[in-house]
């Protein structure tokens, strides 16, 4: 499964799409970007004549590479239009700010996926390569038939 494959079975589009490109995956994680364009429109107000990116976006870029294009990736062929995604469980830890225009990447490591649900160590860095926010996500992948 390439990236084009794994790209178009996510079940986001625009404006809700936060995954530019996949840099490698395997059955053990993924390396991810998406630059933040400045026209997006949660830096109109966050924060007024400073913005910035505001956390839940962050962790929803991290959960959307590091959990979601991994789980299409482990069930390749049976990720399909009746397959539903939830995400049980977040702990991140914020460090640095990210602003308009700003490139991230993000890096997951499977810590298990098994009985459906899939478990994830992922952190994310700016384009000068310094941490910007890391933890754990967790979420449910299901195939209903």
């Amino acid at each position: 499964m390439n990236q084009q494959d794994i790209l178009a079975k996510l079940p986001y589009s625009v404006p809700f799409l936060f995954v530019d490109e996949i840099v490698s995956i395997n059955e053990n994680g993924v390396v991810g970007t998406f630059t933040f364009d400045e026209n997006l429109d949660f830096y109109k107000g966050h924060f007024r004549d400073n913005p910035i990116t505001p956390g839940v976006i962050l962790t929803e870029v991290m959960a959307q590479i590091g959990l979601v294009c991994l789980g299409v990736y482990l069930l390749n062929n049976k990720f399909n239009k009746n397959t539903t995604i939830a995400l049980t469980s977040v702990a991140i830890e914020f460090i640095k700010p990210v602003f308009p225009n700003e490139k991230v990447t993000v890096i997951s490591e499977k810590i298990y996926f098994r009985f459906g649900k899939l478990k994830c160590k992922v952190i994310m860095k700016n384009q000068s390569g310094n941490l910007v926010c890391s933890g754990e996500i967790a979420g449910m992948i299901i195939n209903q038939i």
